[in-house]
């Protein structure tokens, strides 16, 4: 084998990746909670009467799921331009990823919801709250915390995913690693940098999603504990 290894060019350009990691986590963080919005939108929508409403969010839902990423993000880069929807391909990335985020989380919200049990809805139903105030104060937070494992390894993944949006020109790690082995030649060194980087988000996010998890469900609550994200 007759490949040097030079990792210096590495430590050259370490401003360069962490620009790139930063916005790799700019980037899911901005799909989490727009995915989260929509997510909990179509979980509403799932409980309406109307059944052209209800098949509409389940028809979304199965494209999200049976589709790959990476098309639903030509979709929306290259796709909506013709219905005069322009977006640049920062903010393609976003909505794509935000998109597949919350179809994914809508099922798992749904899960959720299901686990509550129907005696609480009944009990607020008998003090006359509206749909709406029972779903946000008496089903939403116990939904969340059933769903919180599920959502924060569904953010992980979308976490890990971003890197197919350097394929719509998107500036994010992967994207940035790729200008820099084309310019150095030094493909090893980058992509195994790229590795580590996207090694080190992972765990600092699951991390901090178990810490949050603690935090908001288990802290103080006995009956609550032994869940993690």
């Amino acid at each position: 084998m007759h490949y040097v290894f030079q990792f210096g060019v590495v430590q050259d350009n370490w401003r360069i990746l962490a620009e790139g990691a930063l916005a790799t986590l700019w980037m899911s963080v901005a799909a989490l909670a727009l995915g989260l919005l929509i997510a909990m939108a179509c979980t509403y929508a799932m409980g309406s009467r109307v059944r052209a409403l209800r098949a509409v969010v389940r028809g979304y839902i199965e494209v999200i799921r049976n589709t790959p990423l990476l098309v639903q993000l030509f979709i929306v880069y290259f796709s909506l331009p013709a219905l005069g929807i322009r977006l640049d391909a920062d903010e393609a990335a976003v909505l794509g990823l935000a998109l597949n985020f919350g179809g994914y989380a809508t099922e798992i919200l749904r899960s959720g919801i299901e686990a509550v049990p129907h005696g609480q809805v009944e009990a607020a139903t008998a003090l006359g709250l509206g749909r709406m105030r029972i779903f946000r104060h008496v089903v939403l937070f116990p939904a969340i915390r059933v769903s919180y494992p599920g959502l924060a390894a569904q953010f992980i993944l979308i976490l890990l995913g971003s890197s197919v949006v350097s394929a719509i020109s998107a500036e994010e790690l992967t994207s940035t690693v790729n200008s820099l082995q084309s310019t150095t030649f030094r493909s090893f060194e980058f992509y195994f940098a790229a590795t580590l980087i996207y090694l080190g988000m992972a765990a600092a996010a699951r991390l901090l999603l178990d810490t949050v998890y603690w935090a908001g469900f288990t802290r103080g609550r006995p009956g609550l504990g032994g869940g993690r994200a």
